[in-house]
């Protein structure tokens, strides 16, 4: 997504296991690869961890 990804718009680069294209690959975008895994993002289920997400983007949305 040459211009960003809006919030609450599905990244293009997720596969259908909801698993990066691009992870590991010199084109995946610097806010994608600063973010690191914590207990916090990824809470104890694949549940919290897309509540968290969503809430990231909410805030990030303004």
């Amino acid at each position: 997504m040459p211009n960003g990804k809006p919030a609450g718009v599905r990244c293009a680069q997720l596969s259908a296991e909801e698993r990066c294209l691009l992870f590991g690959d010199t084109r995946r975008p610097a806010v994608c690869v600063s973010l690191r895994p914590s207990p916090e993002m990824c809470g104890t289920t694949r549940a919290e961890a897309i509540h968290y997400f969503e809430i990231l983007e909410a805030t990030t949305a303004r």
